[in-house]
This record gives structure tokens, sequence and C-alpha cells, in this order.
């Protein structure tokens, strides 16, 4: 057989090759080999049938979670039902999520930041430069790519932040941020903050629609502010998700909440900041605990969910505090040369409940949010392009075979391939390791893992 898989009569969707028409799509050894209105179906070991179907590069998502107290292994499910082929996780611990994706993985690409932690990675909210490169030289060499400062959970210091990012920019390691810091919170103050402080760095700001709820100024005007302030900073790279929901922290110390961020979700329902307001806003349904089934997390609020949090004192927690008024301008807002202010769609999920990319993005495109091929440039197209994974987001000869393929009618993942191989269909994961994406840096560690790699080269 000349190849291991064949794609047929698929409409593909492609915004770097302009292509919008019905193709056939033959795979070998983990590339793309041939794409062509008509390919026979003898030349295939494999032959897929997808009348009816929408075939994109392999979604990307660019900000999950997929660390042990995040659901773990349930995370990489989740993400592959939800068409998911490649995932930056965004906090780690590095080692944690290379475990669970080695043993317990589901086929996904996935690359790793550590996080900037206070009393956890450095020891308090105002590491020196030498504390912040000595952490990223031992994320490299676990296998990570770079740092995620955790500013709105856990803020450092500017000069700290300021050092992160000149220490990731010299050593060309990647670097996030989700703004906030000793001095602003997780607001627009804080974003701007964020920019500022990245002095044309390059950077990564996290989830951009999370600083425009409304906690300064009216979300539309806090907004329209981020909105400028991107457009005049190139350097800063960033995505935003659309879900109502967020994700953040549960865990309650002597009364005291642990994260900046659960603060204010509590504050914005007119909860006390206690664990009594906190247990109230989970009876009423405001907090929705994140809860862990037998495969997946689910939303889960009253008596129920109060028990399981006590049992579970550092389980994260949803609240329904993001604006539809953000979500749609973060998402469709473009430059005067028609590219995306935000580059791409994310989701914050993976363990987190909110893997929307298709089944929310595909109903924007419906209402003319975006085409489908602009919908593939921020799912797939540029989220590679951020990443620095060369070889990813487009389905042209020669390309790495990863293919998200929809059911339209369904705004839902029919399969999904990954390097090559069948990962996902109609919902069945077939198990098996990850394929992490690291540096050169990382490749010794990751020989104990034994997992397949993907190398970049962040210059």
């Amino acid at each position: 057989m000349l190849y291991d898989l064949l794609l047929k009569a698929g409409k593909l969707v492609d915004y770097a090759t302009n292509t919008e028409s019905y193709c056939d799509i033959a795979i070998k050894d983990g590339l793309i080999q041939l794409v062509a209105p008509e390919i026979s179906p003898s030349k295939a070991a494999e032959v897929f049938d997808l009348t009816g179907k929408i075939v994109f590069a392999g979604i990307i998502d660019p900000h999950v979670h997929l660390a042990s107290e995040y659901g773990g292994a349930r995370g990489h499910t989740m993400l592959a039902r939800a068409g998911v082929t490649t995932a930056l996780d965004m906090a780690g611990l590095v080692e944690d999520v290379f475990k669970i994706a080695s043993q317990n993985g589901a086929g996904l690409n996935i690359a790793c930041l550590n996080q900037i932690k206070p009393n956890l990675t450095v020891n308090n909210s105002n590491p020196s430069a030498a504390e912040l490169q000595l952490l990223l030289r031992k994320t490299r060499e676990s296998g990570g790519i770079g740092l995620k400062i955790l500013g709105g959970h856990y803020p450092l210091t500017p000069q700290s932040i300021s050092d992160a990012i000149d220490i990731c920019e010299q050593e060309h390691a990647y670097i996030a941020f989700h703004a906030g810091s000793t001095n602003s919170g997780s607001n627009i103050k804080g974003a701007l903050e964020a920019i500022s402080l990245a002095a044309n760095n390059r950077l990564h700001l996290a989830h951009a629609n999370s600083y425009c709820r409304g906690a300064i100024y009216d979300c539309l005007e806090e907004s329209n502010l981020l909105i400028q302030a991107l457009k005049a900073n190139p350097n800063i790279k960033s995505e935003s998700y659309l879900s109502a929901m967020n994700g953040t922290s549960a865990f309650i110390e002597n009364d005291e909440i642990a994260s900046e961020v659960t603060k204010n979700c509590l504050k914005a329902g007119g909860y006390p900041l206690s664990r009594t307001g906190m247990q109230q806003a989970i009876f009423d349904g405001w907090a929705n605990i994140n809860m862990l089934t037998a495969d997946a997390v689910i939303l889960a609020s009253g008596t129920k969910a109060i028990e399981y949090w006590q049992n579970n004192p550092h389980a994260t927690v949803s609240f329904p505090v993001n604006p539809l008024t953000s979500r749609l301008a973060m998402a469709t807002a473009k430059k005067d040369n028609n590219e995306f202010v935000v580059d791409c769609i994310s989701t914050d999920g993976g363990g987190i409940p909110r893997n929307e990319i298709l089944s929310t993005g595909l109903r924007l495109v419906e209402l003319g949010a975006f085409t489908l091929k602009e919908f593939n440039k921020k799912t797939s197209y540029n989220p590679a392009k951020m990443l620095y994974l060369k070889n990813k987001g487009s389905i042209q000869e020669g390309y790495d075979a990863d293919i998200t393929v929809v059911d339209p009618q369904e705004k839902a993942a029919y399969l999904t391939i990954v390097n090559g191989c069948l990962n996902m269909y109609r919902g069945y994961i077939l198990k098996k390791s990850s394929t992490i994406v690291t540096s050169a840096y990382g490749l010794k560690h990751l020989q104990q893992y034994n997992v397949k790699t993907t190398l970049i080269n962040i210059e």
C-alpha cells in the first residue's frame, strides 16, 4: 500500500493554502503525503469516508491545565474528545504533567510551562533574577519550554515580573503571564501593566477576555482599552476563551482564600471572602466545584459539591463571571491589516470543564463573526506559529498529519488524527502516551518517560 490512511470526500478548510473544497488526503509515516480531488482507495491500508464532514488542521489549544489538581488524565480525555490534537499546559508542575502524559495520556502533543509561584517554585513574591534563572534552567532540563507568571492568583512584584520576562527573552524560552502583580489585580489595569512590563520583549498574555469583566470600567470599555493596547504592541501574543465560566482555586487555609482571583469572583457574586461565603456560593450555584468522575471533570453545586470540596480542599472551582460582550470582542477584533488582535481561541480548559472551541466557535461562524477559514486560522494556524510548531497548523504535503474532522451538525469532533495515527473516533479515545513538545534542553530527561518528542526552537 502507498498510504497508511486515506481521508475521502471531506470538505477541507485550510487558511494557509486558502482552500475550502472537497479533497482526499493521503497519510503515511506520520505526514500528509498527498492532497488531491480524488485518490483511489485501493492505495491505502485504511480508508475513512468523510462525506458531510469538515476537515481542519488539528486544533491547537494554547492554554490548558492537565496537572493532577485539574483532573490529570481526565483532562487529556476531555481535550481529545473536544477535537484537540496539540495543547500547551499553562501552569505545570512540569514533572507532574509529563508523568501523567506518559502513563495516562490520550495521544496528544503536549508542551508545558512551569509556574512561578511564591512558596512553591520560588521563595516569595519578590524572587531575585538569579532565583528565576535557576527555575528556568531546571524547568527546561525537565522538558518544559518556559515559565508562567500566575500574577492574578499569586502575584509577584513588578520588578520580579520584569526580570522573568527579560530572562526568558535572553534565554530564548517561552514566557506567559496571567496579568496581575503586587501593584495590580487580574483586571484591565493588570493587563495594561503586563504589556508595559514586557517592554518590547515577547510575551504570551493569557486569556485576554478575563481582564474585561467590568471590575474597573464597563466591560466593553475595558475590552476596547485592551484591544488598542494589543494593536500597539505586536510583541504581545494572546488568546481568549469562549466560555462564560472561569476556573480558579477553591483552597482555603485558616479561613483565608488562597487565590486573589477566587476572592474577586466571590465579591462579584456578593459573597463574604471566607469559608462560609464559599460554602454558600457553592450551595447557591454561583461557585461550581470541578468534580472528578470516572473519565471527566464536571461542574457541580449544591450539597454534594460542598461535601466533595470539604473532602478535596485543593479542588478547583468555576464561576460564571465572563461577560458575553468581552468574549465576543476578544474573539472577533481585527487590526487594520485584517489580522486578529487576539491571535488564538483557547479554552483555559483541559481538566477544567470548558473545552468549547468547536461547540461555541462554530456557532460564531454561523452568526458570521468569522469565516470557516478564519476559524481555522485562530484555532490551528496562529497557535502553531505562536508555539513555534513549524510543521503544524495546515493540511499540505509534508506537514505533520494532525487533523481534526468535525461534524457540522453536531458542532463536535467526529475523529482526530495525531502524528498520522487515528486518535479519537466518535468519542472513543485510543489511549496512549503523549508526544512531548520540548526544546533540546529537555531531551535527556524525557528519556525516562519513554515518550516521543517534538523539538521546537524559540529564536
